[in-house]
C-alpha cells in the first residue's frame, strides 16, 4: 500500500470548489489502495462552512491539523475579511482591475507587499519542523502540497529539501501569472521575489501538477520537472439518480459559487430586461437563481435594470444542493474573469455544470480554455462579453424549447472529467 501525505490549507468543513479536489482525491485513492495522510489548520480562515463535505472524507483517512497563526488577523480587523471591499468597488475581490478607493488600495498594497507569498507564509516553518519529526516516524512514499495558497508549495520544498521525500506540487490556480497578480502593487523586489519562489517550486519538485493545458504548457516551458495535466472534475456520486424534472412553469436561470464584479455579463442583464419589457411571459416564468457569494455589483445592475423581482439570492449553499440546484436549471451561467490571463482558468464549477447536463451560457475568452471545453463536450457556448445579441439568442432558443415542453439533457461523453477517473490519472504520477 502505498502511502503519500497531502498538505493544504483547505480541508471540510472548510466550503468552496478548493476544498473538493483534494476531498475528492483522498476519497478515491482510499479505494486504490493508497493511504492518505491531511496535514491542515486547525483553525483556518473559512470564507464558507460545508458540513455535507465531510462525508466525502473516506474513514481510514488520518488528518493531522496543527494551529496557524496568522498575523493576517489583525489586518482584517483593520480592513475587513476582504480586504478593503465592501459589497461594492472592487468587489468581494479586491485584487482586479475595478476603481478602488483609497482604503481599498491602501489595504492591497499591504496584503501584496507585507505577506510574501501570501497571509499564510507564517505556518510554513512550525510546518516544516512538525513534519520534519512526523515523517521520520512515520514515513511516506509522497508528499503532495496543494496551492493557494501557494506558501503551502514552501513547506513541500523545504521538506525535499531537509527530508529527500519524493514531492508532487498540485497548483490548482497559477502563481505569477494568476490575473490577479498584477493587480497586487507590488514592489519591483517583492514581484521578483515571488517569481523566485515559484520557480525554486517548480525546479524542486519531481512533479508538477496543472489544472488547464494553457498553465501546464506555461510551467513545463519554464522548468524540466514533469509537468502533468489533471483538471477539477465532478463526483459520479453527487450527480446519481434522476434529476429533478424541471418546472413548466418556470424558466430558470442558475449560477453557483462565486459571482465576482470583474465577471458581471452587462450585455446579458440587458438583453433579459428587454426580453421581459416585450414578453410577459417571460417575465413571470422567470427565475435568476444565484447560489453562492454574489458580489453586490451584479444584484445592483440586476436591480437597476428591473429585474429585481425576477432574482433569488440564495447566499451559499452546502454542495449537494448546489448540485441539485445545477440540475435544475433551464440553463447555467458561466461568467468568466474579464481578464486576459482568465483564458487559460477552468473555474471548477464548469466540469459539475457539464455533469448536470443542463445547457451552458458562458461569458469570456472564446478563445480560451473553457470554451474549449465547452465546445468538445456539446455543453454549451461561450460569447464574448460585449455579445449581447448572441447571448440572447441563446436564450431565446432555449426559451422555445421550454415552451415546446424540450427540456432534454445534453448527451456529450464528459467522463473524462469524473472524479474516478481524474485519480486514476493521479495514481500514474504517483
Amino acid at each position: 500500500m502505498k502511502k503519500i501525505l497531502v498538505i493544504t490549507y483547505y480541508w471540510p468543513p472548510c466550503g468552496g470548489s478548493g476544498v473538493q479536489r483534494w476531498v475528492k482525491f483522498v476519497k478515491y485513492l482510499a479505494q486504490s489502495s493508497v493511504e492518505a495522510t491531511v496535514y491542515t489548520p486547525s483553525n483556518p480562515e473559512m470564507l464558507s462552512t460545508d458540513e455535507s463535505l465531510l462525508t466525502d472524507v473516506p474513514p481510514g483517512a488520518k488528518v493531522l491539523k496543527r494551529r496557524i497563526s496568522e498575523p493576517y488577523a489583525l489586518y482584517r480587523r483593520v480592513f475587513g475579511r476582504h480586504g478593503g471591499a465592501d459589497a461594492k468597488g472592487a468587489g468581494l475581490n479586491p485584487l482586479n482591475h475595478q476603481k478602488k478607493t483609497f482604503k481599498q488600495k491602501l489595504a492591497v498594497f499591504i496584503r501584496g507587499n507585507f505577506f510574501v507569498p501570501d497571509p499564510r507564509a507564517g505556518w510554513v516553518k512550525p510546518s516544516v519542523r512538525f513534519l520534519c519529526k512526523y515523517l521520520s516516524d512515520n514515513p511516506v512514499d509522497t508528499v503532495i502540497t496543494t496551492g493557494p495558497p501557494h506558501s503551502i508549495h514552501l513547506i513541500g520544498l523545504a521538506l525535499k529539501r531537509r527530508t529527500g521525500v519524493r514531492w508532487i506540487a498540485d497548483f490548482r490556480d497559477p502563481w505569477t501569472e494568476m490575473h490577479y497578480f498584477k493587480h497586487m502593487s507590488l514592489l519591483p523586489w517583492v514581484a521578483a521575489k515571488h517569481r523566485r519562489l515559484e520557480q525554486e517550486v517548480l525546479d524542486g519538485a519531481d512533479a508538477v501538477i496543472a489544472v488547464s493545458d494553457p498553465v501546464r504548457a506555461d510551467f513545463q516551458a519554464r522548468t524540466s520537472t514533469p509537468v502533468s495535466l489533471i483538471t477539477n472534475g465532478y463526483d459520479e456520486d453527487d450527480f446519481r439518480g434522476e434529476a429533478p424534472a424541471l418546472p413548466r412553469d418556470k424558466f430558470i436561470i442558475a449560477h453557483t459559487g462565486l459571482f465576482a464584479s470583474d465577471g458581471n455579463p452587462l450585455s446579458l442583464w440587458d438583453f433579459i430586461a428587454r426580453k421581459c419589457s416585450s414578453d410577459r411571459l417571460f417575465r413571470e416564468q422567470l427565475r435568476i437563481r444565484l447560489a453562492g457569494k454574489t458580489d453586490g455589483e451584479i444584484l445592483d445592475a440586476l436591480r437597476i435594470r428591473g429585474l429585481e423581482g425576477n432574482v433569488e439570492n440564495l447566499g451559499y449553499q452546502p454542495h449537494y444542493k448546489s448540485v441539485a440546484l445545477q440540475r435544475g436549471a433551464h440553463v447555467l451561467l458561466l461568467p468568466l474573469r474579464d481578464e486576459p490571463e482568465y483564458a487559460k482558468a477552468l473555474p471548477g464549477k464548469i466540469f459539475e455544470y457539464l455533469a448536470s447536463r443542463r445547457p451552458v451560457l458562458g461569458i469570456g475568452q472564446e478563445q480560451g480554455a473553457a470554451a474549449g471545453i465547452l465546445q468538445r463536450s456539446g455543453a454549451g457556448v461561450m460569447f464574448g462579453w460585449d455579445r449581447g445579441d448572441s447571448m440572447g439568442n441563446y436564450i431565446e432558443a432555449l426559451w422555445e424549447r421550454h415552451l415546446a415542453g424540450d427540456d432534454s439533457p445534453c448527451t456529450g461523453d464528459v467522463s473524462i472529467f469524473s472524479r474516478r477517473s481524474l485519480t486514476e490519472k493521479l495514481k500514474e504520477i504517483l
